[in-house]
C-alpha cells in the first residue's frame, strides 16, 4: 500500500464513518482490506483504492463496513449493566410512572449482544415492569452486523463470552452447535441501520442511551458534535452511558457525570420532574447508514 493510497483512505473512512486513523495504522487497513480485495476480486489494496477513486459506491460502503470495529459481548464490561439495573431503571420507574413507557437507544448496536443484554436485565425485573412499554433501539453503521443481531443466532464461543449459565439456559434455545435468543427478546429490539455522523433526529427522544466503544474512533470536534446532538435527543432527565475509556468531561457541558457512577452521564440541565404522562413516541423511521 502506497502512502497516497493510505491519505487516501484515512480521508474516505473519516467522511464517511467517522473513524480517525493516525499516521501509523497502516497494519490495520491491511489486514482488513487485503481480505475484502480478494474477496472483491483484485490484485491488492491499490487496485481496490482505484474502483473507489472510479466512484464505486458499493466497494466504499464495503471498505467501511470493513474497516468499522464490531468486538462486542454479552453484558461486556459488567459495570454498565450494574448502573442500568440498580440505578438508571430504579429511577426510570419513578419518573415514568405516569407514562409507564420508556425507549432505550444502544447507538452502536454491532451484533446485539448489548441490545439483548439490555433486553434480558428487563425480563429480569419481571412484575416490576407489568404494564409497561419498553422499546429498545439498536442501530449499527453496518447492515451486515446487523443482520446478525435480527437473527439473534450466536455460536458457542459467543454465548460464553459474558453470558451466565441460566440466562442462556433460560432464554436461549440450542440448534445443534448454535444458540438463538427466544423470539419474545428478539421482538423487543428493533433494528435500524445509521450512521452517527448523520441526522439521527427522526428517531425521536430516548430515556436512556447506551453510546459505548465507539466515540473513542473520532477526532474531538466529531465527539463534541454528537453528544451535543446525543443531548437533544434524550429526555431532560435522562441517563447517557459510555464506554469505559469515553467521557464528556473537557469536551463538553451538555452532559455532567452521575457521581460515583463511572461511564454514567446526566443532561446538565436535568430536571426532576417526569416529561408529561403520554408523550408522543414516535414510529422509528428507517434510516439510510450512509
Amino acid at each position: 500500500m502506497t502512502p497516497p493510497d493510505y491519505e487516501y483512505l484515512r480521508k474516505i473512512l473519516k467522511d464517511h464513518s467517522g473513524l480517525d486513523l493516525s499516521a501509523d495504522k497502516q497494519y490495520l487497513i491491511e489486514s482488513r482490506l487485503l481480505p475484502l480485495s480478494r474477496k472483491c476480486g483484485v490484485a491488492g489494496i491499490g487496485e481496490l483504492v482505484l474502483k473507489m477513486k472510479g466512484g464505486s459506491s458499493t466497494i466504499i460502503a464495503q471498505v467501511v463496513e470493513a474497516m468499522t470495529t464490531n468486538e462486542t459481548f454479552f453484558f461486556r464490561d459488567k459495570v454498565p449493566f450494574e448502573h442500568f439495573r440498580d440505578t438508571i431503571m430504579p429511577e426510570m420507574l419513578k419518573a415514568r410512572a405516569n407514562r409507564k413507557s420508556i425507549r432505550i437507544w444502544c447507538a452502536a448496536g454491532s451484533t446485539g449482544q448489548e441490545p439483548y443484554s439490555l433486553a434480558m436485565s428487563l425480563k429480569e425485573m419481571g412484575p416490576a415492569l407489568a404494564g409497561w412499554r419498553t422499546e429498545i433501539i439498536a442501530t449499527d453503521l453496518s447492515q451486515e452486523v446487523l443482520e446478525k443481531s435480527k437473527s439473534g443466532i450466536y455460536s458457542q464461543f459467543e454465548v460464553q463470552r459474558g453470558l451466565p449459565i441460566q440466562l442462556l439456559v433460560k432464554y436461549f434455545k440450542q440448534n445443534g452447535e448454535l444458540w438463538q435468543i427466544s423470539p419474545e427478546l428478539r421482538g423487543m429490539v428493533q433494528h435500524r441501520q445509521l450512521n452517527l455522523l448523520h441526522d439521527f433526529s427522526l428517531l425521536g427522544n430516548f430515556d436512556i442511551i447506551f453510546c459505548r466503544n465507539v466515540l473513542i474512533y473520532f477526532d474531538q470536534d466529531t465527539k463534541i458534535n454528537i453528544f451535543g446532538r446525543l443531548a437533544k435527543a434524550m429526555e431532560g432527565d435522562g441517563f447517557l452511558v459510555l464506554g469505559a475509556a469515553e467521557t464528556v468531561v473537557g469536551l463538553t457541558d451538555v452532559f455532567k457525570p452521575f457521581p460515583d457512577k463511572r461511564g454514567l452521564y446526566r443532561p446538565s440541565g436535568a430536571r426532576a420532574a417526569s416529561p408529561q404522562a403520554g408523550g408522543s413516541m414516535p414510529k422509528i423511521a428507517a434510516m439510510a447508514g450512509r
